[in-house]
């Protein structure tokens, strides 16, 4: 007897992001699921994005790690509301755990809710949240090989972020090499590259973020 275990866990997540992207939807709320691997820098693009912001959009974060508060601690000095969740030793984030974290804000108020989920290129790609619009960081001290060893990530995202640009010259990263792979795995997804120590390419990332906050409808 076969036993489908993963397919029942991928539709019962399913559902559950489903729930979430209609009770956002009818607040008109964007929520954006950043995904990277450990290090490439989900908090600094996000902290970057809430100073370009927060003037024009009401935010909040969810925040997903392994253990520790140290990225919600940061997100909070800043006035921004952010709800951590602790995996306790999971991989990524579930729709269930990110309903759990919505009943913790006050989704009337915000325009922009962004899901920093736990570092990994594997798991966080083959679970719906209910977000709406969803984001991989390429750090250019990874390497450029990352699309070759992760495609679906890669194919699974509306935007893709080539961050810490200022190493290019220190770190073996082909820029243009990357580009044409990502874009042949994933062809209407832009390619933003900008650097947070420098603060380049900052208001590219912000306009993309308002953009895509502004396109969701109030049911």
């Amino acid at each position: 007897m076969k036993i489908e275990v993963r397919k029942n866990i991928l539709a019962t997540n399913a559902a559950m992001a489903a729930e979430n992207r209609k009770r956002l939807a009818a607040q008109g709320v964007c929520m954006i699921n950043v995904m990277a691997s450990p290090g490439a820098g989900k908090t600094s693009v996000i902290t970057k994005a809430i100073e370009g912001t927060r003037d024009r959009l009401n935010l909040a974060v969810i925040e997903g790690d392994i253990a520790s508060e140290i990225d919600s601690l940061a997100i909070e000095a800043m006035d921004i509301p952010a709800i951590q969740i602790n995996t306790g030793g999971s991989c990524h984030l579930t729709a269930s755990m990110v309903s759990s974290a919505l009943d913790h804000l006050d989704l009337g108020a915000l325009d922009l809710i962004f899901i920093e989920n736990v570092g990994n290129l594997v798991c966080p790609a083959e679970f719906d949240l209910g977000e709406t619009g969803r984001l991989v960081i390429a750090s250019v001290a990874e390497g450029d090989d990352k699309p070759h060893k992760y495609p679906l990530i890669f194919r699974a995202v509306d935007a893709i972020l080539v961050n810490k640009t200022d190493l290019v010259d220190h770190c073996d990263f082909n820029l243009d090499q990357f580009r044409e792979v990502v874009g042949g795995l994933n062809p209407g997804a832009p390619v933003i590259e900008l650097s947070c120590r420098e603060s380049s390419g900052i208001d590219a990332w912000c306009g993309w973020l308002e953009t895509k906050a502004k396109s969701i409808p109030c049911d």
